[in-house]
Protein backbone atom coordinates (compact mmCIF):
# COMPACT_ATOMS: atom_id res chain seq x y z
CA UNK A 1 0.00 0.00 0.00
CA UNK A 2 1.30 3.46 -0.80
CA UNK A 3 1.42 6.38 1.57
CA UNK A 4 -1.47 8.16 -0.08
CA UNK A 5 -3.86 5.31 0.55
CA UNK A 6 -2.99 5.11 4.21
CA UNK A 7 -3.61 8.81 4.65
CA UNK A 8 -6.99 8.55 2.99
CA UNK A 9 -8.11 5.57 5.00
CA UNK A 10 -7.15 6.98 8.36
CA UNK A 11 -10.25 9.16 8.89
CA UNK A 12 -12.62 6.31 8.25
CA UNK A 13 -11.11 4.02 10.86
CA UNK A 14 -13.24 3.01 13.78
CA UNK A 15 -12.68 3.83 17.37
CA UNK A 16 -9.32 2.93 18.75
CA UNK A 17 -6.42 4.26 20.77
CA UNK A 18 -5.58 7.96 20.71
CA UNK A 19 -2.35 7.45 18.92
CA UNK A 20 -4.32 5.80 16.08
CA UNK A 21 -6.57 8.93 15.55
CA UNK A 22 -3.83 10.96 13.91
CA UNK A 23 -1.36 9.81 11.34
CA UNK A 24 1.93 11.61 10.97
CA UNK A 25 1.70 11.06 7.26
CA UNK A 26 -1.74 12.58 6.96
CA UNK A 27 -2.54 15.75 5.03
CA UNK A 28 -3.22 19.03 6.98
CA UNK A 29 -6.85 19.59 7.87
CA UNK A 30 -6.81 23.37 7.16
CA UNK A 31 -6.69 24.49 3.65
CA UNK A 32 -5.22 27.87 2.61
CA UNK A 33 -7.49 30.40 0.99
CA UNK A 34 -6.41 31.16 -2.46
CA UNK A 35 -6.43 34.79 -3.63
CA UNK A 36 -5.76 36.54 -6.82
CA UNK A 37 -2.76 38.68 -7.68
CA UNK A 38 -4.94 41.82 -7.67
CA UNK A 39 -5.89 41.22 -4.02
CA UNK A 40 -2.26 40.79 -3.00
CA UNK A 41 -1.29 44.09 -4.62
CA UNK A 42 -4.18 45.99 -3.00
CA UNK A 43 -3.19 48.83 -0.61
CA UNK A 44 -6.30 48.37 1.54
CA UNK A 45 -5.34 44.78 2.23
CA UNK A 46 -1.80 45.86 3.15
CA UNK A 47 -3.12 48.44 5.65
CA UNK A 48 -5.41 45.86 7.27
CA UNK A 49 -2.54 43.40 7.64
CA UNK A 50 -0.30 46.10 9.12
CA UNK A 51 -3.02 47.16 11.55
CA UNK A 52 -3.48 43.54 12.68
CA UNK A 53 0.24 43.21 13.33
CA UNK A 54 0.30 46.47 15.34
CA UNK A 55 -2.70 45.35 17.39
CA UNK A 56 -0.95 42.10 18.21
CA UNK A 57 2.37 43.75 19.14
CA UNK A 58 1.23 47.02 20.83
CA UNK A 59 -2.34 46.63 22.01
CA UNK A 60 -2.30 49.58 24.53
CA UNK A 61 -0.81 52.08 22.13
CA UNK A 62 -3.27 51.14 19.45
CA UNK A 63 -6.13 51.38 21.93
CA UNK A 64 -5.08 54.90 22.81
CA UNK A 65 -4.65 55.75 19.17
CA UNK A 66 -8.10 54.50 18.25
CA UNK A 67 -9.77 57.53 19.82
CA UNK A 68 -11.21 60.41 17.89
CA UNK A 69 -8.09 62.52 18.63
CA UNK A 70 -5.69 60.59 16.32
CA UNK A 71 -7.93 59.06 13.71
CA UNK A 72 -9.21 61.29 11.00
CA UNK A 73 -12.77 60.00 10.78
CA UNK A 74 -14.39 63.04 12.36
CA UNK A 75 -11.53 65.56 12.03
CA UNK A 76 -10.45 67.43 8.99
CA UNK A 77 -6.71 66.68 8.94
CA UNK A 78 -6.21 68.51 5.72
CA UNK A 79 -6.02 71.83 7.66
CA UNK A 80 -2.57 72.76 8.97
CA UNK A 81 -4.13 74.72 11.83
CA UNK A 82 -6.07 71.69 13.05
CA UNK A 83 -2.96 69.51 12.85
CA UNK A 84 -0.98 72.08 14.88
CA UNK A 85 -3.70 72.21 17.56
CA UNK A 86 -3.82 68.42 17.75
CA UNK A 87 -0.04 68.21 18.14
CA UNK A 88 -0.05 70.97 20.76
CA UNK A 89 -2.76 69.18 22.74
CA UNK A 90 -0.79 65.95 22.69
CA UNK A 91 2.33 67.81 23.89
CA UNK A 92 0.33 69.48 26.68
CA UNK A 93 -1.00 66.13 27.83
CA UNK A 94 2.48 64.69 28.05
CA UNK A 95 3.68 67.82 29.88
CA UNK A 96 0.84 67.58 32.43
CA UNK A 97 1.56 63.90 32.98
CA UNK A 98 5.20 64.75 33.66
CA UNK A 99 4.17 67.42 36.19
CA UNK A 100 1.92 64.93 37.99
CA UNK A 101 4.80 62.47 38.23
CA UNK A 102 7.05 65.20 39.63
CA UNK A 103 4.41 66.13 42.23
CA UNK A 104 4.07 62.53 43.34
CA UNK A 105 7.83 62.12 43.55
CA UNK A 106 8.41 65.29 45.58
CA UNK A 107 5.41 65.05 47.92
CA UNK A 108 5.56 61.34 48.68
CA UNK A 109 3.76 60.66 51.96
CA UNK A 110 4.33 64.14 53.39
CA UNK A 111 1.42 65.96 54.99
CA UNK A 112 2.55 69.24 53.50
CA UNK A 113 2.41 68.96 49.73
CA UNK A 114 3.21 71.20 46.80
CA UNK A 115 1.25 71.55 43.60
CA UNK A 116 2.20 72.43 40.02
CA UNK A 117 -1.40 73.18 39.13
CA UNK A 118 -0.55 76.72 38.02
CA UNK A 119 1.95 75.38 35.50
CA UNK A 120 -0.29 72.83 33.81
CA UNK A 121 -1.44 73.24 30.20
CA UNK A 122 -5.11 72.41 30.64
CA UNK A 123 -7.37 73.10 27.65
CA UNK A 124 -11.13 73.55 27.94
CA UNK A 125 -11.76 70.91 25.28
CA UNK A 126 -9.41 68.39 26.90
CA UNK A 127 -11.61 65.70 28.42
CA UNK A 128 -8.77 63.32 29.26
CA UNK A 129 -8.54 64.02 32.99
CA UNK A 130 -8.23 61.62 35.84
CA UNK A 131 -11.37 61.40 37.94
CA UNK A 132 -9.52 60.36 41.06
CA UNK A 133 -7.22 63.44 40.91
CA UNK A 134 -8.52 66.26 43.11
CA UNK A 135 -7.51 69.87 42.72
CA UNK A 136 -7.40 71.10 46.33
CA UNK A 137 -7.29 74.69 45.16
CA UNK A 138 -10.84 74.30 43.88
CA UNK A 139 -12.15 72.81 47.10
CA UNK A 140 -13.07 74.69 50.20
CA UNK A 141 -11.93 71.95 52.54
CA UNK A 142 -8.23 71.36 53.08
CA UNK A 143 -7.65 67.70 53.95
CA UNK A 144 -4.39 68.53 55.70
CA UNK A 145 -5.93 71.16 57.92
CA UNK A 146 -7.72 69.79 60.92
CA UNK A 147 -11.05 71.18 61.90
CA UNK A 148 -10.89 73.84 64.56
CA UNK A 149 -12.57 72.98 67.81
CA UNK A 150 -16.15 74.10 68.04
CA UNK A 151 -16.82 76.91 70.42
CA UNK A 152 -18.99 76.42 73.41
CA UNK A 153 -22.35 78.21 73.45
CA UNK A 154 -23.05 81.27 75.52
CA UNK A 155 -24.45 79.27 78.35
CA UNK A 156 -21.00 77.73 78.86
CA UNK A 157 -21.83 74.02 78.61
CA UNK A 158 -22.97 71.38 76.16
CA UNK A 159 -25.09 68.35 76.79
CA UNK A 160 -27.33 67.30 79.63
CA UNK A 161 -27.02 65.24 82.76
CA UNK A 162 -23.96 63.06 82.93
CA UNK A 163 -22.92 64.00 79.40
CA UNK A 164 -22.57 67.70 80.18
CA UNK A 165 -19.32 69.34 79.01
CA UNK A 166 -18.36 72.78 80.26
CA UNK A 167 -15.92 75.27 78.79
CA UNK A 168 -13.42 74.30 81.49
CA UNK A 169 -13.21 70.73 80.28
CA UNK A 170 -9.62 69.52 80.04
CA UNK A 171 -9.99 68.10 76.53
CA UNK A 172 -11.81 71.16 75.18
CA UNK A 173 -9.30 73.58 76.71
CA UNK A 174 -6.41 71.51 75.43
CA UNK A 175 -7.70 71.60 71.86
CA UNK A 176 -8.40 75.31 72.12
CA UNK A 177 -4.86 75.98 73.31
CA UNK A 178 -3.52 73.94 70.41
CA UNK A 179 -5.58 75.99 67.97
CA UNK A 180 -4.37 79.24 69.56
CA UNK A 181 -0.77 78.33 68.72
CA UNK A 182 -1.51 79.43 65.16
CA UNK A 183 -1.53 83.02 66.41
CA UNK A 184 2.15 82.84 67.34
CA UNK A 185 4.74 84.62 65.23
CA UNK A 186 5.64 82.85 61.96
CA UNK A 187 9.25 82.55 63.10
CA UNK A 188 8.15 80.41 66.06
CA UNK A 189 7.80 76.82 64.85
CA UNK A 190 4.79 75.15 66.49
CA UNK A 191 4.54 72.01 64.35
CA UNK A 192 1.40 70.16 63.32
CA UNK A 193 -0.25 69.89 66.70
CA UNK A 194 -3.78 70.27 65.35
CA UNK A 195 -3.38 67.41 62.91
CA UNK A 196 -2.23 65.14 65.72
CA UNK A 197 -5.15 66.16 67.96
CA UNK A 198 -2.70 67.56 70.50
CA UNK A 199 -4.11 68.80 73.79
CA UNK A 200 -2.08 71.41 75.64
CA UNK A 201 -2.70 72.30 79.23
CA UNK A 202 -3.00 75.91 80.26
CA UNK A 203 0.36 75.82 82.00
CA UNK A 204 2.19 74.53 78.94
CA UNK A 205 0.37 76.94 76.60
CA UNK A 206 1.20 79.95 78.78
CA UNK A 207 4.85 78.92 78.90
CA UNK A 208 4.97 78.55 75.11
CA UNK A 209 3.21 81.89 74.65
CA UNK A 210 5.70 83.67 76.89
CA UNK A 211 8.61 82.00 75.12
CA UNK A 212 7.25 82.97 71.70
CA UNK A 213 6.86 86.56 72.85
CA UNK A 214 10.43 86.59 74.19
CA UNK A 215 11.78 85.14 70.95
CA UNK A 216 9.92 87.74 68.92
CA UNK A 217 11.38 90.57 70.97
CA UNK A 218 14.86 89.04 70.80
CA UNK A 219 14.70 88.75 67.01
CA UNK A 220 13.53 92.35 66.81
CA UNK A 221 16.48 93.47 68.92
CA UNK A 222 18.91 91.50 66.78
CA UNK A 223 17.40 93.02 63.63
CA UNK A 224 17.65 96.51 65.09
CA UNK A 225 21.24 95.91 66.16
CA UNK A 226 22.12 94.69 62.71
CA UNK A 227 20.47 97.60 60.92
CA UNK A 228 21.34 100.47 63.26
CA UNK A 229 24.64 99.60 64.89
CA UNK A 230 28.29 99.33 64.06
CA UNK A 231 29.79 96.04 65.10
CA UNK A 232 33.43 95.18 65.46
CA UNK A 233 35.26 95.37 62.12
CA UNK A 234 31.94 95.90 60.33
CA UNK A 235 29.57 98.76 59.62
CA UNK A 236 25.83 99.02 59.28
CA UNK A 237 24.16 99.88 55.94
CA UNK A 238 23.81 103.60 56.75
CA UNK A 239 27.48 103.94 57.64
CA UNK A 240 28.46 101.96 54.56
CA UNK A 241 26.45 104.38 52.43
CA UNK A 242 28.29 107.35 53.94
CA UNK A 243 31.63 105.72 53.16
CA UNK A 244 30.51 104.98 49.58
CA UNK A 245 29.56 108.62 49.08
CA UNK A 246 33.00 109.73 50.26
CA UNK A 247 34.68 107.39 47.81
CA UNK A 248 32.37 108.33 44.92
CA UNK A 249 32.89 112.05 45.51
CA UNK A 250 36.64 111.62 45.16
CA UNK A 251 37.42 112.59 48.74
CA UNK A 252 38.75 109.09 49.42
CA UNK A 253 40.40 106.87 46.86
CA UNK A 254 39.88 103.54 48.58
CA UNK A 255 39.25 102.07 52.03
CA UNK A 256 41.74 99.33 52.83
CA UNK A 257 40.43 97.87 56.08
CA UNK A 258 40.12 98.06 59.85
CA UNK A 259 43.17 99.02 61.89
CA UNK A 260 41.72 99.42 65.39
CA UNK A 261 38.62 98.63 67.41
CA UNK A 262 37.55 100.11 70.71
CA UNK A 263 34.65 100.40 73.09
CA UNK A 264 33.11 103.36 71.33
CA UNK A 265 34.49 103.38 67.77
CA UNK A 266 36.08 101.46 64.91
CA UNK A 267 38.98 102.99 62.95
CA UNK A 268 39.59 102.21 59.25
CA UNK A 269 42.51 103.08 57.01
CA UNK A 270 41.93 104.80 53.68
CA UNK A 271 43.88 106.53 50.94
CA UNK A 272 43.00 110.17 50.31
CA UNK A 273 41.56 111.35 47.02
CA UNK A 274 42.19 114.36 44.84
CA UNK A 275 39.09 116.48 45.57
CA UNK A 276 40.72 119.00 47.85
CA UNK A 277 38.60 121.94 49.01
CA UNK A 278 39.72 125.54 49.41
CA UNK A 279 40.57 125.27 53.10
CA UNK A 280 41.18 121.54 53.47
CA UNK A 281 43.94 119.50 51.88
CA UNK A 282 43.29 115.79 51.99
CA UNK A 283 46.36 113.91 53.25
CA UNK A 284 47.68 110.89 51.30
CA UNK A 285 46.59 108.50 54.07
CA UNK A 286 43.49 108.97 56.19
CA UNK A 287 42.01 107.39 59.28
CA UNK A 288 38.21 106.98 59.34
CA UNK A 289 36.80 106.85 62.85
CA UNK A 290 33.30 105.37 62.89
CA UNK A 291 31.53 105.81 66.20
CA UNK A 292 29.41 102.86 67.21
CA UNK A 293 25.74 103.70 67.12
CA UNK A 294 24.82 101.26 69.87
CA UNK A 295 23.92 102.85 73.16
CA UNK A 296 25.50 100.19 75.37
CA UNK A 297 28.90 101.87 75.46
CA UNK A 298 27.48 105.37 76.00
CA UNK A 299 25.31 104.74 79.04
CA UNK A 300 28.10 105.63 81.46
CA UNK A 301 29.77 108.24 79.27
CA UNK A 302 27.07 110.89 79.19
CA UNK A 303 28.73 112.65 82.13
CA UNK A 304 31.45 113.83 79.76
CA UNK A 305 28.99 115.73 77.58
CA UNK A 306 25.83 116.62 79.52
CA UNK A 307 27.68 119.02 81.88
CA UNK A 308 29.82 120.56 79.13
CA UNK A 309 28.62 124.13 78.63
CA UNK A 310 29.17 123.79 74.88
CA UNK A 311 26.53 121.06 74.64
CA UNK A 312 24.46 121.56 77.78
CA UNK A 313 21.54 123.18 76.00
CA UNK A 314 21.49 120.67 73.17
CA UNK A 315 21.94 117.55 75.27
CA UNK A 316 18.51 117.52 76.87
CA UNK A 317 16.73 118.14 73.56
CA UNK A 318 18.25 115.23 71.61
CA UNK A 319 17.41 111.58 71.52
CA UNK A 320 20.13 109.05 72.37
CA UNK A 321 20.93 108.39 68.71
CA UNK A 322 21.80 112.01 68.02
CA UNK A 323 23.92 112.19 71.15
CA UNK A 324 26.36 109.85 69.46
CA UNK A 325 26.65 112.28 66.55
CA UNK A 326 27.30 115.00 69.10
CA UNK A 327 30.08 112.84 70.52
CA UNK A 328 31.76 112.78 67.08
CA UNK A 329 31.24 116.53 66.73
CA UNK A 330 32.85 117.06 70.11
CA UNK A 331 36.00 115.19 69.08
CA UNK A 332 36.22 117.19 65.87
CA UNK A 333 36.13 120.52 67.72
CA UNK A 334 38.59 119.33 70.37
CA UNK A 335 41.04 118.22 67.68
CA UNK A 336 40.64 121.61 65.98
CA UNK A 337 41.55 123.40 69.19
CA UNK A 338 44.59 121.21 69.71
CA UNK A 339 45.73 121.68 66.12
CA UNK A 340 45.45 125.47 66.43
CA UNK A 341 47.58 125.31 69.57
CA UNK A 342 50.28 123.29 67.82
CA UNK A 343 49.77 120.06 69.78
CA UNK A 344 50.66 116.96 67.73
CA UNK A 345 47.34 115.30 66.94
CA UNK A 346 45.42 114.00 63.89
CA UNK A 347 44.25 116.64 61.44
CA UNK A 348 40.49 116.76 60.89
CA UNK A 349 39.41 116.36 57.26
CA UNK A 350 35.62 116.13 57.43
CA UNK A 351 32.78 115.02 59.69
CA UNK A 352 29.68 113.27 58.35
CA UNK A 353 27.20 112.41 61.08
CA UNK A 354 29.03 109.79 63.19
CA UNK A 355 31.92 109.28 60.73
CA UNK A 356 35.04 111.39 61.33
CA UNK A 357 37.83 111.46 58.72
CA UNK A 358 41.27 112.44 60.02
CA UNK A 359 44.87 112.26 58.93
CA UNK A 360 46.58 108.91 59.48
CA UNK A 361 49.31 108.71 62.11
CA UNK A 362 51.62 106.10 60.62
CA UNK A 363 52.95 105.08 57.24
CA UNK A 364 52.03 102.56 54.51
CA UNK A 365 48.87 101.34 56.25
CA UNK A 366 50.88 100.59 59.43
CA UNK A 367 49.60 102.70 62.34
CA UNK A 368 52.02 104.27 64.76
CA UNK A 369 52.52 102.13 67.88
CA UNK A 370 51.00 103.10 71.18
CA UNK A 371 53.31 104.32 73.88
CA UNK A 372 52.65 101.19 75.91
CA UNK A 373 53.76 98.93 73.02
CA UNK A 374 56.95 100.71 71.98
CA UNK A 375 60.34 100.17 73.63
CA UNK A 376 62.17 103.46 74.10
CA UNK A 377 65.60 104.24 75.34
CA UNK A 378 66.10 106.21 78.53
CA UNK A 379 66.75 109.39 76.56
CA UNK A 380 63.65 108.95 74.39
CA UNK A 381 61.60 108.09 77.48
CA UNK A 382 62.78 111.27 79.19
CA UNK A 383 62.10 113.26 76.03
CA UNK A 384 58.60 111.80 75.77
CA UNK A 385 57.86 112.69 79.40
CA UNK A 386 58.76 116.34 79.05
CA UNK A 387 56.87 116.52 75.78
CA UNK A 388 53.73 115.13 77.41
CA UNK A 389 54.11 117.53 80.33
CA UNK A 390 54.30 120.43 77.88
CA UNK A 391 51.28 119.14 75.93
CA UNK A 392 49.20 118.79 79.10
CA UNK A 393 49.99 122.39 80.03
CA UNK A 394 49.13 123.61 76.52
CA UNK A 395 45.96 121.57 76.52
CA UNK A 396 44.85 123.06 79.83
CA UNK A 397 45.94 126.67 79.41
CA UNK A 398 45.77 127.38 75.67
CA UNK A 399 43.01 124.97 74.59
CA UNK A 400 41.04 125.08 77.84
CA UNK A 401 40.68 121.31 77.72
CA UNK A 402 41.28 118.33 79.95
CA UNK A 403 41.91 115.08 78.12
CA UNK A 404 39.95 113.07 80.74
CA UNK A 405 41.32 109.74 79.44
CA UNK A 406 45.03 110.35 79.07
CA UNK A 407 47.19 107.25 79.40
CA UNK A 408 49.80 105.27 77.48
CA UNK A 409 46.91 103.72 75.49
CA UNK A 410 45.91 107.07 73.92
CA UNK A 411 49.41 108.30 73.06
CA UNK A 412 51.23 107.28 69.88
CA UNK A 413 54.97 107.38 69.16
CA UNK A 414 55.68 108.55 65.62
CA UNK A 415 58.58 110.46 64.04
CA UNK A 416 60.36 110.71 67.39
CA UNK A 417 57.54 112.45 69.24
CA UNK A 418 54.29 111.76 71.06
CA UNK A 419 50.89 112.24 69.39
CA UNK A 420 47.62 112.58 71.32
CA UNK A 421 44.51 110.76 70.07
CA UNK A 422 41.01 109.98 71.29
CA UNK A 423 39.83 113.33 72.63
CA UNK A 424 36.10 112.76 72.23
CA UNK A 425 35.63 112.68 76.00
CA UNK A 426 37.78 115.78 76.65
CA UNK A 427 36.04 118.45 78.68
CA UNK A 428 36.75 121.99 79.72
CA UNK A 429 38.16 122.82 83.16
CA UNK A 430 34.83 124.42 84.07
CA UNK A 431 33.19 121.02 83.88
CA UNK A 432 31.84 119.93 87.30
CA UNK A 433 34.31 117.01 87.22
CA UNK A 434 37.04 118.61 85.12
CA UNK A 435 39.65 118.78 87.90
CA UNK A 436 38.92 115.18 88.91
CA UNK A 437 39.55 114.06 85.33
CA UNK A 438 42.79 116.08 85.27
CA UNK A 439 44.01 114.46 88.48
CA UNK A 440 43.26 111.02 87.05
CA UNK A 441 45.25 111.87 83.91
CA UNK A 442 48.16 113.05 86.03
CA UNK A 443 48.12 109.81 88.01
CA UNK A 444 48.18 107.67 84.84
CA UNK A 445 51.05 109.65 83.29
CA UNK A 446 53.08 109.74 86.49
CA UNK A 447 52.74 106.02 87.17
CA UNK A 448 53.67 105.08 83.58
CA UNK A 449 56.86 107.13 83.44
CA UNK A 450 57.90 106.23 86.97
CA UNK A 451 57.66 102.56 86.00
CA UNK A 452 59.54 103.39 82.79
CA UNK A 453 62.56 104.56 84.80
CA UNK A 454 62.26 108.34 84.39
CA UNK A 455 63.77 109.73 87.56
CA UNK A 456 62.57 113.25 86.83
CA UNK A 457 58.91 112.15 86.73
CA UNK A 458 56.73 114.06 89.20
CA UNK A 459 54.11 112.35 91.30
CA UNK A 460 50.44 112.88 90.53
CA UNK A 461 49.94 115.79 92.99
CA UNK A 462 53.01 117.68 91.82
CA UNK A 463 52.09 117.06 88.19
CA UNK A 464 48.55 118.33 88.84
CA UNK A 465 49.83 121.59 90.30
CA UNK A 466 52.33 121.99 87.46
CA UNK A 467 49.65 121.56 84.79
CA UNK A 468 46.77 123.47 86.38
CA UNK A 469 48.81 126.25 87.98
CA UNK A 470 46.96 125.71 91.26
CA UNK A 471 48.84 125.50 94.52
CA UNK A 472 47.10 122.78 96.46
CA UNK A 473 49.15 121.86 99.51
CA UNK A 474 47.96 118.62 100.98
CA UNK A 475 50.00 115.96 102.69
CA UNK A 476 48.01 112.94 101.51
CA UNK A 477 45.93 112.01 98.50
CA UNK A 478 42.61 112.01 100.34
CA UNK A 479 42.94 115.63 101.45
CA UNK A 480 44.21 116.53 98.01
CA UNK A 481 41.10 115.12 96.32
CA UNK A 482 38.87 116.79 98.93
CA UNK A 483 40.33 120.18 98.04
CA UNK A 484 39.83 119.43 94.34
CA UNK A 485 36.16 118.66 94.95
CA UNK A 486 35.79 121.87 96.95
CA UNK A 487 37.29 123.88 94.11
CA UNK A 488 34.93 122.21 91.61
CA UNK A 489 31.97 123.06 93.82
CA UNK A 490 33.02 126.67 94.15
CA UNK A 491 33.65 126.94 90.43
CA UNK A 492 30.21 125.50 89.64
CA UNK A 493 28.52 127.91 92.04
CA UNK A 494 30.44 130.80 90.49
CA UNK A 495 29.22 129.93 87.00
CA UNK A 496 25.63 129.44 88.14
CA UNK A 497 25.47 132.64 90.16
CA UNK A 498 26.82 134.80 87.38
CA UNK A 499 24.67 133.03 84.81
CA UNK A 500 27.16 133.76 82.08
CA UNK A 501 26.11 132.29 78.74
CA UNK A 502 29.28 130.85 77.33
CA UNK A 503 29.61 130.62 73.59
CA UNK A 504 30.00 127.38 71.73
CA UNK A 505 32.76 126.29 69.36
CA UNK A 506 32.70 129.51 67.40
CA UNK A 507 34.77 131.08 70.20
CA UNK A 508 37.71 129.18 71.62
CA UNK A 509 38.45 131.69 74.34
CA UNK A 510 39.37 130.58 77.82
CA UNK A 511 36.34 129.94 80.03
CA UNK A 512 36.37 131.34 83.55
CA UNK A 513 38.47 129.20 85.87
CA UNK A 514 38.47 129.60 89.61
CA UNK A 515 41.95 130.35 90.90
CA UNK A 516 42.99 131.14 94.43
Amino acid sequence: MDSVGVAAAAPDAGPGPAWQSKCPWGAPSTTSISCSLADVMSEQLAKELQLEEENAAFPEVVAAAEGPFITGENTDTSSDLMLAQMLQMEFDREYDAQLRREEKKINGDSKVSISFENYRKVHPYDSDSSEDEVDWQDTRHDPYRADKPTTTPRRGFIGKGKDITTKHDEVVCGRKNTARMENFAPEFQVGDGIGMDLKLSNQVFNALKQHAYSEERRSARLHEKKEHSTAEKAVDPKTRLLLYKMVNSGMLETITGCISTGKESVVFHAYGGNSATEDKVIPPECAIKVFKTTLNEFKNRDKYIKDDYRFKDRFSKLNPRKIIRMWAEKEMHNLTRMQNAGIPCPQVVILKKHVLVMSFIGQDQVPAPKLKDVTLSSEDMKKAYYQILNMMQQLYRECSLVHADLSEYNMLWHDGKVWLIDVSQSVEPTHPHGLEFLFRDCRNVSQFFQKGGVAEALNERELFNAVSGLNITADNEVDFQAEIEALEKMNEDHVQNHGKKLSTFSSDGDPPIYDE
